[in-house]
C-alpha cells in the first residue's frame, strides 16, 4: 500500500491551509505530485478518540493535493509545528483563516505555509469584545467580514465589521432590537447569522434562556427567532418567532465547528433545527423562501431522522448530503451511531449512501465536519470512522455512485475537512 507523507502537523490547533510535501510508497519509490497545483483539502484530526468541543483533544492539521486514490495511506508523522495560541474554529476564505485567539484580545488573520503559522495581520479589540469558539459569522461581501455574539452577560448582541484587507474595524455596536424577553434571563451564547444577497437582509437565529444561578442547567423557550437586520443600519426591521422547530443547531458556536445553514441556486435558506422528544433530539431541515422571511409552514426535507443532524452540505440541483445520527444506537461522541444519506429538497426525502450495495456504516464522532464539497468535480469527499474502517468516501452527485477514497493511518480520526482553491 502507498503511503502520502503530506505532513502539516499541529497540537491542539485549527484546521488551516497548509503547504504539501513529498510523496512515496512503501517500496521507497516516488510518487509525481504536482507541487504548482493551487487546490487542496485540509485535513484536522484528532489523535487517540473522536473529538468533541476541541477543548481537550489533540488535533493534527495536513494539506493534501487529493483524496481519491484507495491504495493511498495518509499518514500524519513527519515534521510538524505546534500551535497553542489558537483553536481549530476559524472563518475561512481562499487563502486565510479568521479568529479571536485563546489571548480574547483580538481579531487574528492567519495563514499556515510552508509548515509555518504566519500572523498576517492582527487588530485589537476597540469597543465590543469577544470569546474563543462562540461567535457567528456573515461575508457582506468579499471583503467585508460581520462578526456577532453576545456581550459577557449574554443579556445584548453585539457586532463588529472588518475590512478583511488590512483587518481594520469599520464600525461596531449593539443591537438595540434584540432583547431578552420577559421570563428569561440570557440570550443563546453566539446564535447564527447569515446573509441573503438578492435582498440584502441579514438572519439571525437566537433564542432565550433561563439559568439557574450557581448551575450549568438552562431552559430554552420552545421555540427559537428570526431577526432580520439590515446590515447597512444593523437595525431589526423584523422578529419572528418560529413555530417549525424548537431550536437550531451550534447556537454556542455559530458555524465556527460544523456547517448549519446553506443557500440553494434559487437562494432560497435552509437551517438545521430539532425537536426534542422523550429527552432525544429529532432533527429537521427547514427553509425559508427566497422573498420570505419566515419558515416555510410545514416544510421539512428530513423528515424520517433517526436523530439529530449533525452537519449539512449544498451538492446543488436541490441536493444536499447530511450527517446525522440514531439515536437508537447511541447519541454519545465516541458511539458508532452516525450516519450519511443524501437529501432531496424538493422531494423531502432522505436516501441513506450506500457502497457496493449496502449501507455505509455508523461512524463514531458526533462534533466534526468531515464532508467538504468540490463544485468543479461535482463530487463530495467525506471520513468514515469507525472501530474497523478509517477512510474517505466520495460522492459523485452526477451519477449518484460512491467510490472509496484515501485512507487515514491508525490513532487518527477525522475532524474537519476543507478544500480550499488556493
Amino acid at each position: 500500500m502507498k503511503k502520502l507523507s503530506f505532513i502539516h502537523s499541529m497540537m491542539a490547533v485549527l484546521m488551516m491551509t497548509a503547504a504539501f510535501t513529498a510523496c512515496e510508497d512503501d517500496d521507497a519509490s516516488q510518487k509525481t505530485i504536482n507541487e504548482k497545483s493551487t487546490a487542496h483539502y485540509d485535513l484536522t484530526c484528532t489523535v487517540g478518540k473522536h473529538g468533541g468541543m476541541s477543548k481537550t483533544e489533540t488535533h493534527i492539521t495536513l494539506s493534501v493535493n487529493s483524496l481519491n486514490d484507495p491504495d493511498a495511506l495518509i499518514s500524519f508523522e513527519g515534521n510538524g509545528v505546534e500551535i497553542t495560541d489558537y483553536t481549530i474554529e476559524s472563518i475561512y476564505d481562499d487563502e486565510f483563516m479568521y479568529q479571536v485567539p485563546a489571548s480574547k484580545d483580538r481579531f487574528s488573520k492567519l495563514q499556515l505555509k510552508d509548515n509555518k503559522l504566519t500572523v498576517v495581520q492582527e487588530q485589537k479589540f476597540e469597543k465590543n469584545t469577544y470569546s474563543p469558539r462562540n461567535y457567528t459569522h456573515a461575508w457582506l461581501d468579499k471583503n467585508t467580514l460581520l462578526i456577532m455574539s453576545t456581550d459577557d452577560n449574554h443579556t445584548h448582541v453585539v457586532w463588529t465589521k472588518l475590512n478583511t484587507t488590512d483587518m481594520s474595524i469599520i464600525n461596531e455596536g449593539t443591537i438595540a432590537g434584540i432583547q431578552v424577553a420577559e421570563g428569561f434571563n440570557v440570550l443563546s451564547t453566539s446564535g447564527l447569522l447569515t446573509y441573503r444577497k438578492s435582498d440584502h437582509k441579514l438572519f439571525y437565529f437566537y433564542n432565550n434562556k433561563k439559568e439557574t444561578s450557581g448551575s450549568n442547567k438552562s431552559t430554552n423557550e420552545p421555540f427559537f427567532r428570526i431577526a432580520v437586520i439590515n446590515p447597512e443600519t444593523m437595525e431589526v426591521e423584523q422578529e419572528i418567532i418560529n413555530k417549525e422547530a424548537a431550536q437550531m443547531q451550534g447556537s454556542a458556536y455559530g458555524e465556527l465547528l460544523q456547517n448549519f445553514i446553506f443557500f440553494d441556486n434559487d437562494d432560497n435558506l435552509y437551517l438545521t433545527a430539532f425537536n426534542t422528544v422523550n429527552k432525544k433530539n429529532y432533527g429537521c431541515l427547514l427553509r425559508i423562501k427566497k422573498g420570505e422571511f419566515d419558515f416555510e409552514t410545514g416544510y421539512n426535507a428530513f423528515p424520517d431522522t433517526k436523530g439529530k443532524i449533525l452537519t449539512i452540505q449544498y451538492l446543488g440541483d436541490n441536493k444536499a448530503l447530511v450527517y446525522s445520527g440514531d439515536n437508537a444506537v447511541g447519541t454519545g461522541i465516541q458511539d458508532v451511531a452516525y450516519y450519511y444519506s443524501v437529501v432531496d429538497l424538493n422531494a423531502k426525502t432522505a436516501t441513506r449512501l450506500q457502497y457496493d450495495g449496502e449501507d455505509l456504516p455508523y461512524c463514531a464522532g458526533s462534533f466534526s465536519q468531515r464532508s467538504v464539497y468540490n463544485a468543479k468535480e461535482n463530487k463530495a469527499y467525506f471520513g468514515i470512522s469507525n472501530d474497523t474502517e478509517n477512510r474517505i468516501y466520495i460522492y459523485d452527485v452526477a451519477t449518484g455512485s460512491v467510490t472509496k477514497g484515501a485512507q487515514l493511518s491508525e490513532g487518527i480520526y477525522f475532524d474537519q475537512i476543507r478544500y480550499f482553491e488556493k
